[in-house]
C-alpha cells in the first residue's frame, strides 16, 4: 500500500510540474494584460542613435526606472558606448533586425531570421551577452507582412521570443509630434502596458515627453519593468 501511495503522489507531482510549465509558456496576447499588479514596460525602438538615445537614458537614470531597447544592428558602429550604457544601467536589450529594411525582413522567413541572428551576433561582440527577445520592425503584422503560426514556430526554434506592444505613442509614425501629443497617446488605464516609443535621431521630442509619461504612471502606482526572457510573449496571430 505504501508503494502505491508513493507512486500516486509521484504521478500527481509530475502532472503539476507539467501544468506549471505549460502555463508559463502559453502564447500571450490578451492574456498578457491579465496582471495581478499594475505594471508598465517602457520600450524604445530604432536605436542606438546618439543624442536622442542618450537623452532618453539620462531621463530613465534620473527617474530610476528601467526600459527595454530594441536595437538595429547596423547602427551600433561607433555607438557601442550607448549599448554598454543600456546594459550597465540595467535596461533590457532586444533585437530589432540588422537593417530595418522591409525587403530584407519580409521577402521570406529565412531573411527575417538571418537579420535577427546578425544583430544578435553584433550585440554579442559588444556586450559578451546573447540576447533573444525581439520585436518585428513595423510590428509582427504590418502593411507588408502577416504573422503566421509557422513563422512563430521558426522564431521559437531559433531561440527567440516575440514582443509587440499594447500602447503606441505614435512617435514612430509621427516623429515630429509635440511632447504633449506623445504624452496623450501614452496614457492608458490597463493594468499591464507595453508602451511603444522610439529613440531614433528623428525622435527629438520623445525624450521631452518621457518625464511626464513616467510621472503619470508613477502617480497611478504602476511598477516599471524591463522585458526579459521570462516575460510572457506578446503577439497576435490573425484569426
Amino acid at each position: 500500500m505504501k508503494k502505491i501511495f508513493l507512486f500516486k503522489n509521484l504521478i500527481i507531482m509530475f502532472i503539476t510540474v507539467l501544468l506549471l510549465n505549460f502555463s508559463s509558456s502559453v502564447l500571450c496576447d490578451d492574456e498578457f494584460l491579465e496582471s495581478k499588479e499594475k505594471e508598465i514596460y517602457l520600450t524604445f525602438d530604432d536605436g542606438p542613435s546618439g543624442k536622442v538615445t542618450s537623452e532618453i537614458l539620462d531621463v530613465l537614470k534620473s527617474e530610476g526606472v528601467p526600459a527595454t531597447f530594441f536595437i538595429i544592428g547596423n547602427q551600433i558602429d561607433n555607438q557601442e558606448d550607448l549599448i554598454l550604457r543600456m546594459r550597465d544601467e540595467g535596461h533590457g536589450i532586444g533585437l530589432h533586425s540588422y537593417t530595418h529594411e522591409r525587403n530584407n525582413l519580409y521577402s521570406n522567413n529565412d531573411g527575417f531570421i538571418n537579420e535577427m541572428l546578425k544583430v544578435q551576433k553584433r550585440l554579442y561582440d559588444v556586450t559578451g551577452e546573447s540576447y533573444t527577445i525581439l520585436r518585428f520592425p513595423f510590428g509582427s503584422t504590418n502593411n507588408t507582412y502577416t504573422l503566421t503560426a509557422s513563422m512563430v514556430d521558426l522564431v521559437h526554434n531559433n531561440g527567440f521570443k516575440i514582443y509587440d506592444w499594447t500602447q503606441d505613442t505614435l512617435d514612430g509614425a509621427n516623429p515630429k509630434s509635440s511632447p504633449d501629443s506623445i504624452y496623450s497617446h501614452a496614457i492608458s488605464d490597463k493594468d499591464s502596458i507595453v508602451l511603444l516609443m522610439h529613440c531614433a535621431n528623428v525622435n527629438k521630442t520623445s525624450p521631452q515627453a518621457l518625464p511626464q509619461i513616467i510621472k503619470y504612471y508613477k502617480d497611478k502606482g504602476y511598477t516599471f519593468k524591463k522585458i526579459t526572457e521570462e516575460t510572457p510573449e506578446l503577439y497576435r496571430l490573425k484569426k
